[in-house]
């Protein structure tokens, strides 16, 4: 398995570089988010750790060009930045992880292993609901011949939700599916992006999908 480290730090891309590698993954370093993205874009990797303080791309610009470009690899940020507000944007950005610094390395091990596991075992088919068109191979989703443009999170939690088409599915479920994280259910990061799906995918149309279950979660359905 081949990683990409973006990070300025050179002591802690040493780091990184050396725990990996003993871990049996090949490692390729890149110093400032310029060289990270056309490295990202020109070389085929199985999972990006991002720094998000970077010298000349920083890390948001590049997760946000790479996953704006269709690359669907699994991305950690890395930050020293713990706020809320900042969790929220790394992940909408595309981000799979969040890991903010300081860090044990046996964490970023595990969570770069589970991220590796789920992305190996995702499958690629489609789905279909009412007027609602999945094709999970080039993340796309159309809506009564309507392209709607969704993040990579929003694909995300749509998939999930239709492969579970009339059953609902937990905020702790879509936590640990979506996100492969565990962090408290109380936060809005679900709710931010639920209400950016409903209102791509149910505000310009009559028929409603994206049903909230007070107390147990959401549903697709078509009523």
């Amino acid at each position: 398995m081949r990683l990409l480290v973006i990070e300025d730090e050179k002591k802690t891309a040493a780091f990184l570089a050396q725990g990996l590698r003993e871990a049996s993954f090949e490692v390729e370093i890149a110093a400032d988010g310029e060289t990270g993205l056309q490295l990202a874009r020109a070389t085929s990797f199985d999972l990006l750790i991002v720094d998000v303080m970077l010298p000349t791309h920083d890390g948001w610009n590049v997760v946000s060009e790479l996953r704006d470009s269709g690359l669907r690899t699994p991305i950690i940020f890395l930050t020293a930045r713990d706020g809320v507000r900042d969790r929220v944007k790394g992940l909408e950005l595309g981000a799979d992880d969040y890991l903010v610094k300081p860090f044990a390395f046996a964490e970023l091990l595990a969570r770069v292993r589970s991220l590796l596991r789920r992305s190996a075992a995702q499958t690629e088919e489609d789905l279909r609901i009412a007027d609602l068109e999945i094709d999970t191979r080039r993340n796309r989703a159309v809506r009564s011949g309507l392209h709607l443009r969704l993040t990579p999170k929003e694909f995300l939690l749509l998939a999930r939700l239709a492969r579970s088409r009339g059953e609902v599915v937990s905020r702790e479920e879509i936590a640990r599916h979506v996100w492969d994280i565990n962090f408290p259910t109380d936060t809005n990061v679900i709710d931010v992006v639920v209400r950016r799906l409903r209102a791509k995918m149910d505000d310009p149309f009559e028929t409603k999908l994206l049903h909230t279950i007070r107390g147990a979660g959401y549903v697709l359905r078509s009523d």
